[in-house]
């Protein structure tokens, strides 16, 4: 009788066609080396393969339209860890896993390398996505969206840690909204279902002269029905505040949160969202690390001379609270509000992810 084992000293790997496996034959607790090939397989249950780098041959892969969803959903955040793809989609997540692993090693997705070295030290968090140049030209070909497919693997294989930490904080916000529409029956627009000017951008002059930018790290429209039975629509600017950005400076001429509010503050007083944006009223959402932080953003705002109330600020948890409760801390008052003007009980609706 044959007992096979793996040679221990050799970390776990992809077996391949073409790989010469040194196995450990044992036999009367003799051990002897056996040349062998065989393809890709599992080893006690748990197949091998490299996170962040491409293996072939891999298994073939014919797209379904989970996987289409999964590039579009990808696309659309610009980096989505797999829970979160799991939580947007629902079924099963070890089969998105699966799918996510294999369209990352067919090219339609990206595992942007800056976030390796956190993972491999055994993380808690799961890995993050990107869309890849395959993705791109999918997108480009069948829906239409108009994206460079041949620079997205070398764009999002380049980010840094710090844009990407950034980038998923904007995710995980995001999509924590999405989850917390579906349960309130609020329609959630995000920028690429809305009719803005692109690029979404635009400047501001500030009191003494001063011109400023804004590009708000992501935008967003509710579509609802208020406590008196009315249908409204609300757009959102997202701000990401990771706290490694000083909240006010001596002057703006380097940037600061403070820097950002002004923008927002001239926006609004001069109309720039009605006039170049086609925009009717907007708020600004900010979320950042602590509650702490949460205390000296409002600090700031207080320092404006209007517009106050355009701004709500909350930390990190709410991410994990119901995004319609009166979880929000109000530019003007610093109370506890609710995002939206909602009844006590929201009918549900259920809508295409990308309808």
């Amino acid at each position: 009788m044959f007992r096979y084992k793996p040679n221990l000293l050799e970390p776990p790997s992809l077996f391949t066609f073409q790989q010469k496996i040194q196995l450990e034959l044992a036999t009367n607790g003799k051990f002897c080396r056996l040349p062998f090939l065989f393809r890709a397989r599992h080893y006690e249950g748990v197949l091998r393969l490299p996170r962040f780098k491409r293996v072939s041959p891999v298994a073939p892969i014919e797209l379904t339209e989970r996987d289409r969803d999964i590039i579009r959903l990808v696309h659309r955040h610009r980096f989505l860890r797999s829970h979160q793809i799991s939580a947007l989609l629902g079924g099963s997540e070890q089969q998105i896993v699966r799918r996510l692993q294999l369209l990352f090693h067919h090219g339609y997705l990206e595992r942007p390398r800056s976030q390796l070295q956190y993972v491999e030290r055994g993380g808690s968090q799961s890995i993050a996505y990107g869309l890849g140049n395959k993705g791109g030209a999918l997108l480009r070909r069948e829906f239409g969206i108009t994206v460079n497919a041949d620079e997205w693997s070398g764009k999002n294989n380049a980010v840094g840690r710090v844009y990407l930490e950034h980038a998923l904080l904007v995710s995980e916000a995001t999509v924590s909204l999405e989850l917390a529409c579906r349960k309130r029956g609020v329609q959630l627009l995000h920028e690429d279902q809305l009719e803005l000017p692109q690029p979404f951008q635009w400047w501001v002059k500030i009191a003494g002269g001063t011109k400023l930018g804004v590009i708000p790290d992501a935008v967003f429209a509710l579509e609802y029905t208020d406590q008196s039975g009315q249908m409204q629509q609300a757009h959102f600017f997202l701000e990401a505040d990771r706290g490694t950005m000083p909240v006010v400076r001596k002057g703006l001429a380097q940037t600061s949160f403070f820097r950002k509010l002004l923008a927002y503050e001239a926006t609004w007083v001069n109309k720039v969202h009605q006039r170049h944006l086609g925009i009717q009223r907007f708020r600004v959402l900010t979320v950042t690390t602590i509650p702490a932080r949460v205390n000296t953003l409002l600090d700031a705002c207080s320092q404006l001379q209007r517009g106050h109330g355009l701004f709500l600020f909350a930390d990190k948890s709410v991410l994990e609270k119901d995004f319609f409760s009166p979880v929000w801390r109000n530019g003007k008052t610093g109370e506890l509000s609710p995002l939206l003007d909602l009844p006590d009980l929201a009918s549900s609706a259920v809508s295409s992810l990308f309808s």
